[in-house]
């Protein structure tokens, strides 16, 4: 029996994203081995690699019109990091009130001098942007400030005055929606159903009449029988409920998978040489992001909110 059309184009739709898989898949192999942090330009190109790669896997843009959850974590320095992720929370709340955006708390985990060693927050947009094509959601501005974030000032905390350097990791993630059962939607043109006879018991009427239903959803592959009711538009009915639970538990699956890809927690080593961005205090101002080159010497105005030179430079990493 000759397949579906449909049938015969997924695989064609899904190699690319399979070699892109692959890629991936080498490339996070790579970071297992014992040397990968000892070269830290070469760790980082790889750690953009793979971001960009998981990117162009589940579709670039896909979650930009969404809201976003930035979780900052303190790493190397003690009270002088935790103090910086204080001011790296400060400097994202100002932009986004800037932007007009809200922000809700999810986490946070203060120390005694009003540092953070750990802070989540979801930014939200207004939500009438959602609506408007093309316009881009917090998530979507914010995304390419992930990355360890790096701190040199003389430390408030150390009574030598000795000059500090400090790390802090800024994860940016998209807001996933929670989905429900109900919002599974299953479009006629993406299902095939097939009827045939009931085999077993079930008297006459179901061994004679075409009363079995099984239906191929045709995006996914996923495949679903019912036979056990006596017609064939309640198991038809059946069929509809028992794919539409596997479609669900697909999707959820998928958007957990997507999740954990985009954490940088796992693999981020807070330290020196993983910084994508430099904020100098002493002895001279400077904020550098080292992806994109871009600097300034106005550090007062970047650490109130004044992100712009930098995110419009990041748009094209």
């Amino acid at each position: 029996m000759p397949k579906d059309a449909n049938d015969l184009e997924k695989p064609a739709r899904n190699a690319s994203q399979n070699e892109v898989g692959g890629e991936i898949e080498k490339l996070e192999a790579l970071m297992q081995g014992p040397d990968f942090w000892s070269d830290k330009n070469r760790a980082r190109g790889v750690l953009a690699q793979i971001s960009e790669l998981k990117q162009k896997k589940e579709g670039v843009g896909k979650y930009d019109k969404g809201n976003a959850i930035v979780t900052i974590i303190s790493g190397a320095g003690g009270d002088d990091a935790e103090d910086f992720s204080a001011m790296l929370f400060s400097m994202y709340e100002k932009y986004a009130k800037k932007k007009g955006w809200e922000i809700h708390f999810i986490h946070e985990h203060k120390n005694d001098h009003g540092g953070y060693r750990s802070i989540s927050v979801e930014i939200m947009g207004p939500a009438f942007a959602k609506a408007m094509a093309g316009k881009e959601g917090p998530y979507g501005i914010l995304k390419n400030e992930s990355g360890v974030h790096r701190l040199v000032r003389i430390s408030p905390f150390n009574a030598k005055k000795l000059r500090h350097t400090s790390f802090s990791l800024v994860e940016v993630l998209p807001k996933f929606s929670k989905m429900e059962e109900r919002d599974v939607a299953l479009k006629s043109e993406d299902l095939k159903i097939e009827f045939a006879r009931s085999g077993g018991p079930g008297g006459q009427n179901v061994n004679k009449r075409e009363t079995a239903v099984r239906i191929v959803h045709l995006p996914t592959g996923i495949a679903v029988h019912a036979s056990g009711e006596r017609s064939q538009e309640q198991n038809r009915e059946q069929a509809l409920a028992i794919l539409r639970a596997k479609i669900f538990k697909k999707a959820e699956e998928e958007k957990k998978s997507v999740e954990e890809s985009m954490k940088l927690t796992k693999n981020t080593e807070i330290e020196w040489g993983s910084q994508i961005r430099s904020y100098v205090l002493h002895p001279y101002k400077m904020v550098k992001d080292h992806r994109t080159n871009v600097e300034t010497s106005n550090v007062d105005a970047v650490l109130n909110g004044d992100l712009d030179i930098f995110i419009e430079a990041e748009r094209n990493l």
